[in-house]
């Protein structure tokens, strides 16, 4: 696994790849995987700029390859949210739904929060039932800030 490090909008953020596919996204303070490289790949760079132009409103949909490992159910609800479009939001139950499982909101919520690519795989616009936000890994702070960045183009 590669990893590599850059300074965003909102703070330093590594990029992991393995395989010429994104893996992982780290803030600066998670912890870091172990047998890591670290070092830029093309697939990489891509990503770093792909989420900068996110970032600063030049982009609204991400094309780098995404392969976060999971579940095949957490497999399932993260295809279903990188579907959710740019400044929408969906419920929980919503995904729960969509992936033929009406009674797994919470799951679907256990899902967001064990998703490795962050923003890529935009879980920050799954928010509760009675439009509340809900939980982010990141928390409250960096999701409110993200619907924000897409709410207002």
């Amino acid at each position: 696994m590669r990893l590599f490090f850059y300074q965003t909008a909102i703070g330093k953020i590594g990029i992991a790849e393995e395989t010429g596919a994104i893996t992982g996204l780290f803030f600066e303070n998670d912890p870091m995987p172990k047998n890591v490289k670290i070092a830029e790949s093309n697939t990489i760079k891509e990503a770093a700029r792909q989420l900068n132009a996110y970032l600063l409103k030049e982009l609204k949909e991400f094309s780098v390859p995404l392969a976060p490992k999971g579940t095949n159910f957490e497999q399932r609800v993260w295809k279903a949210i990188e579907l959710i479009p740019y400044g929408k939001t969906a419920s929980y139950q919503d995904v729960a739904k969509n992936i033929g499982n009406a009674q797994s909101a919470r799951a679907v919520g256990t899902a967001c929060a064990k998703n490795p690519v962050l923003i890529f795989i935009p879980c920050h616009r799954i928010i509760a039932k009675n439009g509340s936000f809900g939980g982010y890994k990141k928390g409250s702070a960096l999701k409110t800030w993200l619907l924000n960045l897409e709410k207002n183009p």
